[in-house]
């Protein structure tokens, strides 16, 4: 049935995004605000906040695998900052365009429409950038900040680990390289994604062989497939940062980074933080993850807890929906008061 289905309908996954409105829309920020399917509940605000180079709707990736699909179904306010793909023009950002700009305006946006504090979620470097625009602005009407498959600590990944030696030899070629190309392009992002599971695409024609039956397996890999071809390119500068400040010097395994002559100290952080680390991930192992908690030493509380899944398994898998999202559950509802 569920190849006659494909056949017949070219895919099995829903992918209609969650209906949403725009709550305000200015280059490379767009914030959208989701309709509500059923009254509020009285939680804060959530603003969800993706990575760069990887889509925005990874946290609305299929009808019953979405998380925004999640939030909204229980009365929680939902946003989402979107940047959009990056042009040629653009690549000259940092990352403190990111820090300082982007989320802070889009952070403001969220507090006045919805007239309270805002939760951030925030997903891979989604998260740390979450970290970073809290830690940079104290006066932030954040609430509290919550980071999904984030590394703290390049020197715990073990992809990348023995690759940093021979970053120290390289010096700033890769760097130079990266700004002769105006930035990494997408099919580069798009193939490192899934180098960091390799073994799963050498096994993917056997595995779908096996679970032609299983058709919520089948739609997560063609809403996963839909989301890789959709990669964006990086930004020439902020990938320079961030080969030289946390791939190379591993700054934030330390507790800051030096961004455009001044210091962002984690310490600086005084909301509740949690962090969500996915055991089968190579890009944030549970240990990259953990490192965060020992960081964060001005917040008033810091929760760790891991969830099985990969990269993006641990924030939008099928099996996310009983473990992280509970985690995260469980977490805003300690903090709306």
């Amino acid at each position: 049935m569920n190849v006659r289905d494909k056949l017949a309908h070219g895919r099995l996954a829903d992918l209609r995004p969650m209906p949403s409105s725009i709550l305000d829309d200015t280059p490379l920020r767009v914030v959208q605000r989701y309709l509500p399917t059923i009254p509020p509940v009285g939680s804060r605000p959530i603003l969800l906040v993706p990575p760069l180079a990887a889509p925005a709707q990874a946290f609305d990736l299929r009808r019953g695998a979405s998380l925004v699909e999640h939030l909204v179904a229980a009365g929680r306010p939902t946003y989402l900052v979107d940047y959009g793909p990056i042009s040629i023009a653009d690549t000259t950002l940092g990352l403190e365009f990111w820090i300082d700009d982007v989320l802070p305006h889009a952070i403001r946006a969220v507090a006045k429409d919805a007239g309270d504090e805002v939760a951030l979620v925030g997903w891979c470097l989604g998260g740390l950038l979450s970290m970073l625009a809290t830690a940079a602005d104290p006066g932030l009407p954040v609430r509290s900040v919550t980071a999904i498959a984030s590394p703290f600590d390049i020197s715990a990944v073990p992809l990348v680990a023995p690759l940093r030696p021979l970053a120290a030899i390289a010096g700033s070629t890769v760097s130079n390289v990266v700004r002769l190309l105006n930035g990494v392009p997408a099919p580069v992002t798009r193939w490192a994604f899934r180098l960091s599971s390799v073994d799963q695409y050498v096994m993917r024609p056997i595995t779908i062989l096996s679970k032609l039956d299983d058709r919520d397996f089948l739609e997560q890999v063609e809403a996963v497939d839909n989301l890789m071809h959709n990669m964006y390119a990086y930004p020439g500068r902020v990938f320079g940062q961030l080969y030289h400040q946390m791939f190379r010097a591993n700054d934030l395994a330390g507790g800051y980074l030096d961004l455009d002559g001044r210091r962002i100290e984690l310490a600086g952080i005084e909301v509740p933080a949690l962090l969500v680390g996915g055991t089968d991930d190579v890009i944030a192992p549970i240990a990259a993850v953990r490192r965060g908690a020992d960081l964060l030493t001005g917040s008033p509380h810091v929760r760790f807890e891991s969830a099985p899944g990969g990269h993006l398994g641990v924030l939008t898998g099928r099996r996310a929906r009983t473990t992280t999202w509970t985690h995260l559950d469980t977490f805003l509802s300690s903090t709306a008061a």
